[in-house]
C-alpha cells in the first residue's frame, strides 16, 4: 500500500488573496492599521515560530474578538479566490487510479479546509481530510498523520507513505511520525528541509508510481 498525505493552503490550492483579505479587514475594523502585503502574511503562518496577533494585529495574544470575526469573515471569503495549482487534480486522480491513499493533512480548521476543496471539486478524492480542530495538536506535531495513517492500518514494514507539503511544518510532521516528505516548490515557502523536492505536480507521481 502507498498513502500520500498532502497539506492544502500552499500545497493543493493557492488561498493567498482571500487569507490576506480577511487578516486585513481585521487589522482595519479593529485596529485602524494599514493593509499587509498576501506575501508577508503567508510568510509569517509558515514560520515554524511566530506570534501570529503580534505579527498581524500588534497584540500579544489572539484576541476572542479578532477569532470570532475573523472566522465569520473567511467562512465566506475563503471560497471567492482560490484556485488548484496546475497539475494538482490531473494528478490526484492518477494517484487514485494507481491505488494510492490519499488524504489530506491540514493546519486550517477543517469545515473551511471542507468547504474550500469542495468549492474547486476535490473534496470527493481524499480518504480523509483533517484539520488542526480534530487534533490537539497541529503539524508539525505528527498526531495528525498518525491518524490518517492508523485509518488506513498503516504498517511501516510493508507499505509506504509520504507527506507533501509547502513548508518546514510540513517537513517536521513527516519526519516526526517516521515517513518521508516532499517539499513543493510551488507553495508559499521558497525554500525548506525535506527528503525530496517536486518542483511540479507530476513529480509527485514519478517518486510514489
Amino acid at each position: 500500500m502507498k498513502v500520500v498525505i498532502f497539506d492544502m493552503d500552499g500545497t493543493l490550492l493557492d488561498s493567498k488573496k482571500d487569507i490576506a483579505i480577511s487578516v486585513n479587514y481585521i487589522r482595519e475594523l479593529h485596529y485602524n492599521l494599514p493593509p499587509l502585503s498576501e506575501n508577508f502574511i503567508v510568510e509569517a503562518i509558515n514560520k515554524e515560530v511566530r506570534n501570529l496577533p503580534k505579527l498581524f494585529y500588534e497584540t500579544e495574544v489572539y484576541e476572542d474578538k479578532d477569532r470570532d470575526v475573523f472566522e465569520i469573515h473567511y467562512a465566506l471569503q475563503c471560497v471567492q479566490n482560490p484556485y488548484l495549482y496546475d497539475g494538482i487534480k490531473d494528478t490526484l486522480q492518477k494517484l487514485v487510479n494507481s491505488d494510492v491513499k490519499i488524504s489530506v493533512a491540514t493546519n486550517a480548521p477543517t469545515p473551511f479546509a471542507l468547504r474550500m476543496l469542495k468549492h474547486l471539486g476535490v473534496d470527493e478524492i481524499f480518504d480523509l481530510i483533517i484539520g488542526a480542530d480534530k487534533v490537539t495538536a497541529s503539524k508539525p506535531d505528527p498526531q495528525m498523520l498518525h491518524e490518517i495513517l492508523n485509518h488506513y492500518n498503516f504498517d511501516k514494514d510493508n507499505d509506504q507513505a509520504w507527506m507533501v507539503g509547502d513548508n518546514s511544518k510540513d517537513m517536521l510532521s513527516a519526519k516526526n511520525a517516521g515517513i518521508d516528505s516532499m517539499f513543493a516548490t510551488w507553495g508559499f515557502s521558497p525554500e525548506g528541509k525535506h527528503d525530496l523536492l517536486v518542483n511540479e505536480p507530476k513529480d509527485i507521481l514519478d517518486i510514489v508510481l
